[in-house]
């Protein structure tokens, strides 16, 4: 006897629901404390809501009763830069963020309605070591790009010749669509974006060719 035959499921996006005593209250903690997009509310007077971090919607809807609460989990691009903006608009956080065993550093926070939501980022890969010889090499590169990449590396947590091997050996890939991968997700694109601005890079990744030294 064969079983049902199984066909892929097209999925496009999930959102979690997030039952809330008070829905006012819940808005102004996702909102004001988390920084979360409110998207829309739902009747008069509301009793749901979407907001919204990244491409990640979520839906808060009222219930009359307390409800045992959820886990739900966020996969972010810049954690410890989330747990200091969660801090600083006075969110209750139970620590710092943990680098995990199961390769995320995370941290968690609680709602108002006692749901715990954690925030992490993928560490990089901890498969076995790769032995390699490393040597010197003398390169002379555009000042505000050095600024840049040094701070780049920092916040990678990364050396700059360690953030350097990385971006070579994603441009030597190819995208089965054609392209070159990006090592940097969306939110390191973001800061990197902020540091061009702050360290006066105003030229892109096309300027190399019409660079000239000052005499």
């Amino acid at each position: 006897m064969t079983g049902p035959e199984i066909h892929p499921i097209d999925c496009e996006q999930v959102h979690p629901s997030l039952f809330v005593t008070n829905l006012k209250n819940a808005i102004e903690f996702y909102t004001r404390k988390l920084s979360f997009t409110l998207d829309f509310t739902w009747g008069e007077p509301p009793t749901m809501a979407g907001v919204s971090v990244g491409r990640v919607q979520v839906f808060l809807e009222q219930v009359a009763a307390a409800v045992a609460p959820t886990h739900v989990y966020f996969v972010v691009g810049d954690v410890d830069g989330l747990y200091e903006m969660h801090r600083a608009n006075g969110v209750a956080i139970p620590g710092p963020p943990k680098d995990m065993e199961y390769e995320l550093r995370e941290y968690e926070v609680r709602d108002p309605d006692g749901h715990t939501l954690f925030f992490g980022q993928h560490l990089m890969s901890r498969e076995p070591k790769l032995a390699i010889e490393r040597v010197d090499v003398s390169v002379r590169l555009e000042k505000r790009l050095v600024a840049v990449l040094a701070d780049l590396a920092a916040h990678k947590r990364m050396t700059v010749g360690e953030c350097l091997e990385e971006t070579l050996l994603h441009t030597f890939d190819r995208l089965p669509g054609g392209g070159v991968p990006s090592p940097h997700t969306e939110g390191q694109l973001d800061r990197i974006q902020a540091l061009k601005k702050q360290h006066g890079m105003d030229y892109d990744s096309h300027a190399s060719y019409r660079f000239t030294e000052k005499r």
